[in-house]
């Protein structure tokens, strides 16, 4: 069994490369067709999203051609052959399992610490083994690596404290409002920053979602994708009392919302607290509202700084999810180096126990007067030989650490045997 990894990342491909392989769960089965049509790969696992698209292989021979792998990266994306070759990453044996404990960790996502890698490497495992192309190899990898990850989680902060304005702006008026639930948020402006920003309040199920926009249409295409209400630029800023967060974000030139303006707005509610996020630059709210009571403001510099610090905090915990990764990693590749080990020495014991059975028959006959204890006691010492005879060869074989030895002393113990010739003799009259 030989592991073989080729795909790409956000690390290697631009985001228009990347936009051309995020796949559909339904060319899974074309991942199932591909193994059925190659003689060399024996399991595949596919892991696609939209920062990677990688395929996860085993196969019978050590040196597989990755190149006919690639081949089928292009045919599966649609992208004529050669596209996508100088984007390409190809990584083999313990490569491979350190790679995906470290993708399943988050080490190796976009942002450092995001929640949602888990999930995508657990849905594309489960999508393997409902098409039948996994096996022995890489069920354990993977099971294994979705352990890693849930352990990671548990026990480690790498996923506290958001790392993007817009998931920090969320972050700050759950502290300051405790539920979401109970409020509701206008969105003024309807940018890629305020859709990246309307997609966290909806995850925290904000109570209404309002989208004002000095184009109407615009507000309406994002409300829309959100389930929330589309009003033009002045109507919102009239309806800024009934509203508890405000999260700006337009092309203005100049304020569009003034301290006067503010100060009539916190009469008419009562003084009840309101929470702004002005992430635009230049400014969209007058910086003298937080002389206002109750009002509690937040510009672009502040929310960067929170960023920042978070940023760092993920970096301190990565360096212990890295440890953990690395221990991980060990302990999957002595099973996975074994792999190769046990298969000779349960034939090995085989052959011991026949050449036991044997010699025990033949003295057995001959020995009528025996009791049936006494047969007992031979037969249990015959056993007890054989297996203090093979203990420390078998001990010794699977402590070797080094490949190059390993596969040295494996041929040698094979060779001075004849369990090559023995198994060649079994097939021979199996076919017969």
């Amino acid at each position: 069994m030989h592991l073989t990894l080729v795909g790409l990342s956000h690390h290697t491909a631009p985001i228009n490369v990347r936009d051309q392989t995020a796949l559909q769960d339904k060319l899974q089965e074309k991942v199932l067709s591909f193994i059925d049509s190659s003689s060399d790969i024996l399991e595949a696992v596919l892991l696609s999203t939209c920062n990677r698209s990688e395929i996860y292989t085993t196969s019978v021979e050590e040196q597989i051609d990755s190149k006919s792998i690639e081949v089928w990266f292009h045919e599966i994306h649609g992208v004529n052959q050669g596209v996508l070759s100088p984007y390409l990453y190809n990584r083999k044996e313990e490569e491979v399992i350190r790679h995906l404990f470290r993708v399943v960790s988050s080490l190796d996502s976009l942002v450092i610490g995001e929640q949602q890698i888990l999930g995508q490497v657990r849905d594309a495992y489960v999508q393997a083994l409902n098409t039948k192309t996994t096996g022995t190899v890489l069920n354990r990898m993977f099971e294994k690596a979705l352990a890693v990850g849930k352990s990671v989680r548990e026990t480690t902060e790498i996923g506290e404290g958001s790392v993007s304005v817009s998931s920090v702006s969320v972050e700050l008026a759950k502290k300051i409002f405790k539920d979401l639930k109970q409020h509701t948020a206008m969105l003024i402006g309807a940018g890629e920053m305020a859709e990246l920003t309307a997609e966290y309040l909806v995850s925290q199920n904000i109570k209404r979602l309002i989208v004002a926009n000095r184009t109407y249409q615009r507000a309406a295409d994002l409300a829309q994708r959100y389930d929330g209400i589309a009003v033009s630029l002045d109507d919102g800023l009239l309806m800024i009392p009934d509203v508890d967060i405000v999260i700006s974000s337009t092309g203005a030139k100049e304020p569009i919302l003034r301290k006067e303006q503010m100060g009539d707005i916190m009469r008419e509610r009562r003084n009840q607290p309101i929470f702004l996020i002005d992430i635009a630059v230049p400014r969209d709210i007058d910086p003298r509202v937080r002389e206002l009571y109750n009002v509690i403001l937040y510009d672009i510099d502040d929310l960067q700084s929170v960023v920042a610090e978070n940023s760092k905090a993920r970096k301190i915990e990565a360096q212990k999810v890295e440890s953990i990764v690395n221990l991980e990693v060990e302990k999957f590749l002595e099973w996975y180096k074994n792999l190769a080990v046990a298969p000779t020495i349960a034939q090995l014991r085989f052959f011991a126990d026949e050449v036991r059975n044997k010699e025990l028959n033949r003295a057995m006959a001959q020995l009528d007067h025996l009791t049936d204890k006494d047969r007992n006691t031979i037969e249990d010492m015959s056993r007890a030989i054989i297996n203090k005879l093979l203990h420390e060869p078998t001990v010794q074989l699977r402590k070797t650490s080094e490949s190059e030895y390993k596969d040295y002393h494996l041929l040698s113990l094979r060779h001075l045997f004849g369990l090559d010739e023995k198994e060649n003799e079994k097939t021979s009259l199996g076919d017969d």
